[in-house]
């Protein structure tokens, strides 16, 4: 049992460690673009002052609805939320390791002989692949459908609502996104940090209150005017669960059969669910256990 405990203050230490080294650049052995806090950051304001240049819905203040609530949670899901979590994954780990599966127990091939490009590609269309398939699961059956209302609960669009979600939705997603890594070698590429940041963007984009399409591109990456309609309120008869699922890139959803993008030129249809009304909208610790009773 001590072992156990000592894996767990461990993981929570390494953790905490890194999270402070990011905040404070206190660290040398990775360039200062590497940096996921700052990188964060930087991005959002990048991402805030085009909504602010350039606003698809002219009548939707800066200071949108629930905007801070919304700055929390990006902060709160990639960096809080770990610390939270990190001594469980450890043990976890060891626990596998024990039985001798490994993060290279699974893998298909040698991904390391790739280049680089081919690394960075492969596992960019891997991961968001895998969080399609999962997206698509929050919406199809209604015990993870609780849990990923609390990012459908957003009324006003904007780019930190990107990474308001219910912290559950970390743990459905992690397991999988694991497991894409084992089947691809075990280990994320070095430059992962690129896909990262690319990722974010994207994700910042299709929610901020720009108008982008990317025109033939659409096909390919996702846009704001794509998932602003995976957000609606009112859903067609032919999509009851929702449609347009895609995180990063379009085309699962063209190849799947789960698009759907009507001509919006001003944004302005309503964006939530039915019973949004009795929803803890702009309460974040009610949102936090929300989903765990009926």
């Amino acid at each position: 049992m001590s072992e156990i405990f000592d894996i767990i203050l461990n993981s929570i230490s390494n953790y905490g460690g890194w999270i402070v080294s990011e905040v404070t650049f206190n660290y040398d052995y990775k360039p200062w673009y590497q940096n996921y806090f700052w990188g964060l950051t930087v991005l959002s304001l990048v991402v805030w002052g085009l909504e602010m240049a350039f606003p698809w819905r002219k009548n939707q203040p800066v200071i949108r609805k629930d905007f801070w609530l919304d700055g929390f949670y990006m902060y709160f899901n990639f960096f809080i939320f770990g610390l939270m979590i990190t001594g469980i994954y450890a043990v976890l780990e060891h626990a596998f390791a024990s039985f001798g599966i490994t993060m290279t127990s699974l893998s298909f091939f040698d991904f390391t002989a790739l280049p680089a490009w081919a690394q960075i590609l492969i596992f960019f269309i891997l991961n968001d692949f895998v969080q399609w398939f999962t997206h698509v699961l929050l919406h199809r059956y209604p015990i993870l459908w609780r849990f990923h209302k609390v990012h459908h609960s957003v009324e006003e669009m904007g780019f930190a609502a990107h990474l308001r979600y219910h912290w559950m939705e970390n743990v459905f997603y992690k397991p999988l996104k694991t497991l894409a890594v084992m089947l691809i070698g075990g280990f994320e590429p070095e430059q992962a940090f690129f896909i990262h940041f690319v990722a974010i963007t994207i994700g910042h984009l299709n929610h901020a209150n720009v108008r982008i399409t990317w025109g033939p591109l659409k096909y390919i990456f996702n846009n704001s005017v794509m998932h602003l309609y995976h957000h609606a309120y009112d859903l067609p008869k032919n999509h009851p669960y929702g449609m347009n699922y895609g995180i990063s890139l379009s085309l699962w959803d063209y190849i799947f059969g789960t698009s759907y993008v009507p001509q919006s030129e001003d944004g302005s249809y309503r964006i939530g669910f039915p019973g949004i009304e009795k929803f803890p909208v702009h309460n974040f610790w009610k949102q936090f256990v929300y989903g765990f009773k009926k």
